[in-house]
């Protein structure tokens, strides 16, 4: 049985920066711009609360730091709070995330005894909400980790969403196991909203879709030249070639951006030079993005002139993902169980947090320097990763499971391998697009396009207005009529 934790977890609220406006106004152009306006303005007035489980790493923080700032400078009251547990709650929400995952994650249970001290810590986190959320206020939980608050959020006259950003296409009994656990915490909710229809349950109370975007003027996603993607790769310790100790680049929001910190690097011999074709994955340190898998394609697909950089955060960077070291391992030990020749081919990264931006201005550079990009994901809740490399008009090639079926139309936007598993399907799509750079091409530019129309902020924050006015409307009815 898991331990009582011996300090009372301690919520805190993020602070963000303000962000300007004319960025996205040069980007989105004046009439979207309008209609952002006119749409998110809808809400002013109105608190939002979005509440995870922390401040950095992983797709939810990262969306957050962006959605926020920017629904902010529009004119929205909307805060951030992260909730705090100790490690054995967030082993325990680890592997419930790889249940609903259809994993069975690290085999431990999902038993009484796992649901009470589940109850504790979120209950502790739910004894501190009164000191932010305010009768009126709209609350909106994200994912596993902070659903045990929901009920308290409802107690204080708020309006409670719950936010999954997980799922699974194929469900099993590990993903019956995930559900039965959560199922009484997010029955409690107001209303839910899913990334894509295809993870939303039969039960969950009064349901939504509305998928996520990418933020085109952040650090990850700000237009770079491929001469400051090679000097950033270069200072990073990634690319070979560079005398630069470090790099500093001018950013569309706040400050400039210095590259001073070198990667982690596993690999024989010095970097690959700059002109040496590259295929690569950028993802979490995580058993369901399959990093030794996609090892093993490249292998398969005999692309010899070509170089392969699997790359990550620090293992030790997320706070709520304590299997990252072992995920890295698998690779690690995959990697040198590798020819000597092969391993001169190949390398990991683990990529310093220490400055954030820093890190996502490296991870923008290695995405826009790709020849081909994967996401060999066996299960994915949406999988922005793809759109960030689309946004960037790089040819992809992606599992079709969770979201990245609604990113990667096969032949279009990318090539799709309809089963992650399937290592020479993989192999075969990697090597075409190394082979045919016209088709790859041709696949950038429909990437591309497809990310501008669909998984931008604008289209992300009016679909979310939207969706609150029908919540909150429906809401309203149910009290004066129950």
């Amino acid at each position: 049985m898991p331990a009582r934790p011996t300090e009372t977890p301690a919520m805190f609220e993020v602070d963000l920066d303000p962000v300007a406006l004319e960025p996205y106004e040069q980007l989105l152009g004046p009439a979207r711009m309008a209609k952002l306006r006119a749409g998110v303005g809808r809400l002013a007035g109105r608190t939002i609360w979005n509440i995870n489980s922390t401040a950095a790493g992983g797709g939810v923080a990262e969306l957050l730091s962006s959605l926020i700032p920017l629904a902010r400078a529009l004119g929205v009251d909307v805060r951030w709070l992260v909730v705090d547990g100790d490690p054995a709650f967030f082993a325990l929400t680890k592997r419930l995330c790889s249940t609903i995952y259809g994993s069975a994650g690290d085999g431990g249970p999902l038993g009484p005894d796992e649901r009470a001290h589940y109850r504790r810590v979120t209950d502790d986190n739910a004894a501190q909400l009164q000191m932010w959320v305010d009768p009126g206020d709209v609350v909106v939980v994200h994912d596993p980790q902070p659903a045990g608050l929901i009920r308290r959020a409802r107690e204080l006259g708020a309006t409670v969403i719950w936010r999954s950003h997980i799922g699974s296409d194929q469900p099993n009994s590990h993903t019956e196991a995930g559900w039965a656990f959560l199922r009484p915490f997010v029955m409690e909710a107001d209303a839910t909203v899913f990334l894509t229809e295809g993870h939303a349950q039969h039960w969950t109370p009064d349901t939504h879709v509305i998928p996520p975007s990418i933020d085109p003027c952040a650090p990850k996603n700000m237009a770079l030249t491929a001469r400051q993607a090679v000097d950033i790769l270069g200072v990073a310790g990634v690319l070979g070639g560079s005398a630069s100790a470090e790099i500093t680049v001018p950013a569309p929001l706040g400050p400039a951006i210095t590259v001073r910190h070198a990667a982690t690097v596993l690999r024989v011999g010095p970097p690959p030079p700059p002109d040496v074709p590259m295929v690569v994955q950028v993802s979490r340190w995580d058993r369901l993005k399959d990093m030794d898998g996609v090892l093993e394609a490249f292998m398969q697909a005999g692309a010899g002139h070509c170089h392969l950089t699997l790359a990550g955060p620090a293992v030790d960077s997320v706070a709520d993902d304590p299997e990252a070291a072992g995920a890295y391992e698998l690779s690690r030990s995959r990697w040198a169980a590798l020819a000597p020749d092969d391993r001169r081919r190949v390398q990991l990264l683990c990529l310093p947090v220490t400055d954030r931006r820093e890190n996502a201005l490296v991870v923008n550079a290695l995405q826009r320097h790709a020849t081909v990009v994967v996401q060999k994901s066996l299960a994915e809740g949406f999988g922005l990763t793809a759109a960030e490399a689309m946004w960037k008009a790089r040819p992809i090639v992606a599992s079709a499971v969770g979201g990245l079926r609604e990113q990667v139309v096969d032949g279009v936007t990318g090539l799709a391998v309809a089963d992650p598993r399937d290592l020479p399907a993989t192999a075969a799509a990697v090597r075409r697009l190394l082979d045919d750079p016209g088709f790859a091409q041709k696949l950038g530019a429909g990437a591309r396009q497809l990310v501008v129309d669909r998984f931008l902020p604008d289209r992300h924050l009016l679909e979310w207005a939207a969706t609150l006015e029908k919540i909150l409307t429906k809401g309203s009815h149910d009290a004066q009529t129950g």
